[in-house]
């Protein structure tokens, strides 16, 4: 469905899916029975019906990269066929504005017996393009595909990886404005998924809109602007990526801790009393409204105390550029860790992230994090460029579930004493040969 010009590319509004659930007995029916019951599979009784999806309400902005985020049986292929108007929602109504391609079952419609030079054109067709807009696009689209000693044999020859390359290359070059990308890049070698890649950041910047599913959450960190979470069919939060990130492998975390529960309680049944996971401190659940969250975890270790200090010791939050600046971090466990990482980012304002380390990255195996303990980054020359800054500090698993997570915690000012553009003043010299002179400019 179209939308009006001017307004967000993607809208979704109270969209409920339902699918029948077809009874053994009911599979195979006559078409006298079909004609008086009204359905070839016969009527399916109250509370009968597979929810896909409840009541999901969300907004996409032109030119937005939007992830979509949850577990197996979420509903997230579901939304983005009401997406591309493969299916149609039982309540709600999705309102796209602007040429859609749906790179979700790709290559479903090449035809096995021939070529992939014909089915090229079949498919394009089937994606609105005319034929003398194949012709124009067929080298790009082969090329891209990288299947060019292939294009006249039988499709049915060609593996699994090749049939995804072929049907993303056809869907990529009919110029979407709206781009459905389900998990796609997941198949194919290491090569062709950084050129789709390449392909959609180029789309990206170019103003067009990209809904992602995709179970690489590093991946969708990386691309994504906003990021949905979809769990049982239910919209369970949406806002920036790190956030809901978190928040899903937080609860995926407690899923399994849960899981690993019952097991232990069965097989100690007889004898042994169930073993209580630790409580949640912070809110253990995201609200689904896209509102800003500055602290989430499971509570598992809790962050007490933030500070910056300079060289000298003392605690402060206005620095020159190249001054030492140390991160003080206090924090303790509720139970001893031997899994446990510790983090910190500087952004700004705006959001635009300068930097982030964490005692993972930086070689740091976890031994044992027992008691309130304190933890020191030293930067011995922080050389931002001049303005305002945010510290994120975490403590989380090596997994990446968050036990305290801490947003926009504190801010701090930086000062420069030569003007520059950016977030970075590195050391820097200017040197000149030839026949150029320079004055110098006046004092004060």
């Amino acid at each position: 469905m179209s939308g009006v010009s001017g307004g967000p590319a993607v809208r979704v509004e109270g969209v409920t899916k339902l699918y029948r659930r077809v009874a053994p007995g009911q599979r195979f029916r006559t078409l006298k029975s079909a004609l008086l019951e009204g359905s070839l599979v016969g009527r399916a009784a109250e509370g009968e019906a597979i929810v896909a999806l409840r009541d999901v309400s969300f907004e996409v902005a032109r030119g937005e990269a939007f992830g979509i985020v949850g577990s197996n049986g979420s509903g997230k292929s579901t939304l983005l066929k009401l997406l591309a108007g493969i299916l149609r929602p039982t309540r709600g109504r999705v309102v796209t504005d602007g040429r859609v391609a749906a790179l979700i079952e790709l290559g479903a419609g090449f035809h096995p017996e021939i070529s992939g030079r014909e089915n090229v054109f079949i498919n394009g067709a089937l994606l609105g393009l005319s034929r003398r807009e194949i012709e124009r696009r067929y080298e790009r689209i082969v090329d891209f595909s990288g299947l060019a000693d292939f294009m006249e044999e039988p499709v049915k020859n060609y593996s699994s990886g090749m049939y995804v390359r072929l049907g993303f290359a056809v869907a990529i070059h009919t110029d979407p404005e709206i781009l459905l990308v389900d998990e796609v890049l997941a198949v194919g070698d290491e090569s062709f998924a950084h050129r789709c890649l390449r392909r959609i950041e180029e789309l990206l910047a170019a103003g067009r809109t990209v809904l992602f599913v995709s179970h690489s959450l590093a991946l969708v960190e990386d691309l994504c602007d906003r990021v949905a979470w979809l769990e049982g069919g239910e919209l369970r939060a949406v806002g920036a990526p790190r956030r809901v990130v978190d928040a899903y492998r937080q609860a995926v975390a407690e899923a399994e801790s849960e899981q690993h529960r019952r097991i232990k309680e069965e097989r100690e049944a007889a004898e042994a009393a169930p073993v209580e996971a630790p409580a949640a401190a912070g809110g253990a659940e995201i609200p689904a409204a896209p509102q800003e969250v500055l602290r989430w975890g499971s509570g598992v270790a809790e962050i007490l105390s933030v500070r910056l200090r300079d060289a000298a010791g003392a605690e402060r939050y206005h620095f020159a550029s190249g001054e030492t600046v140390a991160i003080e971090i206090e924090a303790e466990p509720r139970v001893a860790l031997s899994d446990f990482v510790f983090g910190v980012g500087i952004s700004t304002p705006r959001g635009v992230e300068c930097w982030g380390t964490n005692t993972d990255l930086e070689g740091f195996e976890p031994g044992l994090f027992s008691g309130r303990a304190t933890v020191r980054v030293v930067c011995p020359a922080l050389r931002l460029g001049a303005g305002e800054y945010l510290l994120d500090v975490a403590v989380h698993a090596r997994s990446g579930s968050p036990y305290d997570y801490r947003r926009k915690l504190l801010s701090f000012t930086v000062t420069a004493p030569r003007v520059g553009v950016g977030v970075y003043s590195p050391e820097r010299e200017w040197r000149f040969e030839g026949d150029v002179s320079w004055q110098r400019a006046p004092e004060g």
